[in-house]
């Protein structure tokens, strides 16, 4: 076990002594008359006593002169007056920083050692492992210095990268002051004299760059005293050593590097760039360390330049080089690693870093190398091994992602690699194939008459696969269409802008795949490609591609996909604020689509012409529809479309009760607040159990705007809870239509001021959407609210504003509202 320093034994040095090589000579000279008497003529017996006698006369004194004239004996320490114990350690590097957690648990692991109460413990054995660069050697180095005291025998130290272990073994030996006269011979014989030369002492030992745990094995004495840190780049699995992985710098622990290199007042003057340049570096100490050096040096530089310099993917590797030496040269640094690599790991490396993604799943190793996926998850584990990839976490599949360190993506960049346009495509198409089956069965209505309804757990799954990939998703787009492999493109984008779709999420990005859709069916040169890409984007950003694609359809006589471009007009011209023009399309769609016998668009559609019945004050008309579609759904099972239904339903049962409210019936009225109620309540349910947040907030926000007098702070709260879902989703529109809500809660519950600055905030976003019909809506909830609160003159200008909007939409609906509204502001 590790002592403390005032337990060390003094060393002994044995005596001297003049009688052994006496002795010696005195048992030559009698060994050699003895023989010479053999030649006498004396009787045979004789002969045999003498010759028994001389053997054992050299015997005897043999054993007493080697037995007191040992120079090697172990726990002498050598006899040359000036040798002191060996101080082989490497000095600290004079910024060293941001290890304090590092050093804290190095000396948890050895205080812990030293109060041990096991008799004879193993030596301690404490493996520090990290990519290159990382400071592996620069804590080994710091550390060492803290326990010197420790170990009063000495502290040795061996670089290994490129030495034999018999090299090291000599060199500790040596050190210690054994006299190598003569070939100690191989490494086992090594290991012997080095395993007695430690007995009884206490000494450190410094192993560092160590490429496996053979080179580690034959250098670990055996002496519980010692102790011995090894540094590496991957894990050597040692038996009975404490493991522990060093992680690159925070970015507080970079910058206090960089602090420390460029003076802190640099720094605190542009604070933002210097945490732009540890970015940048990855968070790697080497990187930071060569950049602090750059602007030691250099105090015409600004922080801000040396960013921009390293902005530059093409030179970023050049500026963090100081030396094309390892702890000068980022570039030298991760070369080493990537020569000790395979030759297929080194291609997987390659190929990987020409992937934009942040990170990708397993499988995609497979592809890269044409091999079965398990093969090619083996391979990038080895990287890992060896610290030039890592594991970026489970993703919400389940599946374990990986990335690339950002300078080893660089470094390997630059290799050249001429199967490299093929490994992308493979993956690309792969890509295509998993993004198409989880479209399919999130939304399998949006890909054909097929008449199938997916499944819960499937369109879930189908959700979860987006969110993990869709970062991973937007840039293979991207490099596939720098590449001009178009019909991936399309592919991979309206697989993206399906799940988008049916999800209601990630609307920038939708809109900006849908664009590069419609490119890539135009580059393809495919009418039908084009069409249900003009569809997507129409879906996505709005405009009028959709009547375009009603062109094409048409004249390809695609009937079904005219049908959905009939309705997606509808639609358009539906949340335009241009009802009469609306409701035609929309009828027109549903006789479409119950001529291609697809009953569920047919039922989808005939909800989107219920929600703009209701929105055109015919509430009767829009209940029939929507029974009639929830048959449709409940029939066929389909659960999702049945909640949508529902939802819209207990809208319009809301709507039905408000009226009868107004009309003074107010049980018949109650009765119907609740049924609203209730069928609210239950879609917001079903959603809720799918995990359809979108949806669940449609429901949350329509429970706010039932407007039964009994539960207003009830239908406050869950407006309120619905923009929070709608923010979290980054749904803009959504949110504008939840102020609007918000507004009509508040001032049903009397709270006029508040209600008057949740409408205007509303009437302000949908004029930033440029949502003319739903900012005209607002004008007009806002006038009610100032007509409520008895300010007749502030009610006027809203509704002017409004009815002007509702003329220039050719919106009768809302025109004969607003002019209710004003007739009663001038009574």
């Amino acid at each position: 076990m590790l002592r403390l320093p005032e337990e060390a034994p003094k060393p002994r040095r044995r005596k001297r002594t003049w009688v052994a090589p006496v002795a010696a000579g005195a048992a030559a000279g009698a060994a050699s008359i003895l023989a010479a008497s053999l030649e006498w003529e004396i009787p045979p017996i004789a002969k045999i006593g003498v010759t028994a006698l001389a053997a054992l006369l050299v015997g005897v004194t043999t054993w007493a002169t080697t037995a007191t004239s040992r120079t090697n004996e172990p726990k002498a320490l050598p006899e040359d007056p000036s040798w002191r114990p060996p101080d082989q350690w490497p000095p600290a590097p004079e910024h060293f920083t941001g290890r304090s957690e590092a050093l804290a648990e190095l000396r948890k692991v050895f205080t812990t050692r030293r109060r041990t109460s096991e008799v004879a413990p193993p030596p301690l054995v404490v493996s520090v492992y990290g990519r290159g660069g990382v400071g592996k050697s620069a804590l080994m180095a710091r550390f060492g210095q803290e326990i010197a005291d420790w170990f009063p025998d000495g502290r040795l130290y061996a670089n290994l990268r490129g030495i034999r272990p018999d090299e090291v073994l000599i060199g500790f030996l040596r050190a210690l002051g054994v006299r190598l006269t003569t070939d100690p011979g191989g490494v086992e014989e090594l290991r012997k004299l080095w395993l007695t030369w430690t007995k009884g002492r206490r000494i450190l030992i410094g192993l560092d760059n160590v490429d496996d745990a053979e080179q580690v094995k034959v250098l670990i004495p055996a002496e519980p005293g010692c102790a011995v840190v090894v540094t590496s780049r991957q894990p050597l699995f040692l038996m009975n050593a404490y493991d522990t992985q060093l992680s690159v710098f925070s970015e507080a622990q970079g910058v206090e590097l960089l602090a420390r290199l460029a003076s802190g007042e640099r720094i605190v003057e542009d604070l933002a760039s210097a945490k732009e340049i540890v970015r940048i570096c990855d968070y790697l100490p080497l990187a930071i360390n060569i950049c602090g050096g750059r602007l030691a040096t250099r105090s015409s530089w600004s922080l801000r330049e040396l960013a921009d310099r390293l902005a530059d993917e093409r030179r970023r590797l050049d500026q963090l080089e100081l030396a094309r030496t390892i702890d000068k040269s980022v570039r030298a640094s991760v070369q080493l690693s990537y020569d000790d690599c395979t030759g297929i790991q080194r291609r997987l490396l390659r190929l990987l870093s020409s992937l934009t993604s942040p990170d990708v799943p397993g499988w995609v190793a497979g592809e890269l190398l044409d091999i079965s996926v398990l093969d090619g998850a083996d391979q990038l584990e080895a990287l890992i091994d060896v610290q030039l990839a890592e594991s970026s976490g489970t993703d919400q599949t389940g599946a374990m992602r990986y990335r690339l360190h950002d300078l080893v993506r660089l470094f390997a960049a630059e290799m050249e690699d001429d199967k490299r346009d093929a490994a992308i495509e493979r993956v690309l198409y792969g890509y295509r194939r998993r993004a198409e089956a989880a479209a399919q069965a999130r939304w399998p209505q949006d890909w054909g008459r097929t008449g199938r309804v997916g499944d819960a757990e499937g369109q879930a799954q189908a959700s979860d696969w987006l969110n993990a990939e869709r970062l991973s998703l937007i840039a293979l787009i991207h490099l596939a269409r720098s590449m001009e492999l178009w019909e991936l493109v399309f592919g991979l984008g309206r697989a993206f802008c399906s799940i988008c779709h049916s999800l209601r999420a990630y609307w920038s990005d939708w809109g900006e795949i849908a664009e590069i859709t419609v490119e890539a069916a135009r580059r393809m040169q495919d009418p039908r490609a084009l069409g249900i890409a003009l569809l997507d984007r129409t879906a996505a950003l709005g405009g009028d591609a959709a009547q375009e694609a009603l062109a094409i359809f048409a004249e390809l006589g695609e009937s079904w996909w005219a049908a959905r471009a009939m309705r997606t007009i509808g639609m358009r011209l539906f949340t335009g604020g241009n009802l009469d023009r609306a409701q035609d399309h929309l009828t027109d769609a549903i006789a479409a689509f119950g001529a291609e016998e697809d009953y569920w668009w047919m039922a989808r559609t005939q909800r989107n012409l219920a929600e703009l019945r209701l929105a055109q004050r015919r509430p009767e008309e829009a209940r029939d529809l929507l029974e009639d579609a929830l048959e449709v759904f409940k029939r066929d099972g389909n659960r999702y479309s049945e909640a949508q239904t529902l939802r819209a339903y207990g809208e319009v049962l809301a709507a039905q009760a408000r009226g009868l409210h107004r009309e003074g019936e107010s049980r018949a009225a109650a009765d119907l607040f609740t049924k609203a109620g209730f069928s609210l309540d239950r879609a917001a349910e079903m959603f809720r159990s799918r995990g359809e947040l979108w949806e669940e907030a449609r429901c949350m926000r329509a429970m706010g705007e039932v407007g039964d007098p009994v539960n207003g702070l009830r239908e406050l709260d869950s407006v309120r809870r619905a923009e929070e879902i709608l923010v979290a989703l980054g749904d803009a529109w959504g949110v504008a239509r939840t102020h609007l809500s918000s507004g009509r809660s508040l001032g049903r519950l009397g709270r006029m001021a508040e209600a008057e600055e949740e409408l205007k905030h509303a009437v302000t976003a949908f004029e930033e959407l440029g949502d003319q019909w739903w900012m005209a809506r607002g004008l007009r909830y806002l006038g009610e609210t100032h007509l409520d609160a008895k300010d007749r003159a502030a009610a006027v200008p809203a509704l002017e504003q409004a009815r002007a909007i509702y003329r220039s939409l050719g919106n009768e609906a809302g025109m004969r509202r607003t002019l209710e509204l004003l007739r009663r502001a001038e009574s």
